[in-house]
């Protein structure tokens, strides 16, 4: 399994803009589907958004026009820009490292954030 550390999360101001990363270990990122997914409090984890190791990108319809991810396979790092951020956007958002033939479906801790005036 990769192993998948989060960071960027925080509290911000409706409107507001954040950027999260997740960062894997290991030497073979480029092979990874990666994901983001949010949870908010009581309820289940939902996609946010993935992009696969040829670039393709779905977003939930919540988020289009929104957010955007990308990733950087030189630095093993998978990007969430999220902008013109509401309230509704509050949730842990996890990453997610997933690979089918080998069977690796890996998660991150979680970064929390918090859109609040």
């Amino acid at each position: 399994q990769v192993q998948l550390v989060e960071s960027g999360g925080g509290l911000v101001q409706p409107g507001g803009s954040l950027r999260l990363s997740c960062a894997a270990s290991g030497s073979n990122f480029f092979i990874y589907d990666m994901g983001w997914y949010h949870q908010a409090p009581g309820k289940q984890r939902e996609l946010v958004a993935t992009i696969t190791t040829g670039g393709r990108t779905i977003y939930a319809d919540s988020v289009k026009g929104r957010f955007t991810i990308s990733r950087d396979n030189a630095r093993n790092t998978v990007y969430l820009q999220m902008n013109s951020l509401k309230p509704e956007d509050t949730a842990i958002y996890y990453c997610n490292a997933r690979q089918n033939v080998l069977k690796i479906n890996s998660w991150g801790q979680g970064t929390q954030v918090t859109v609040s005036s």
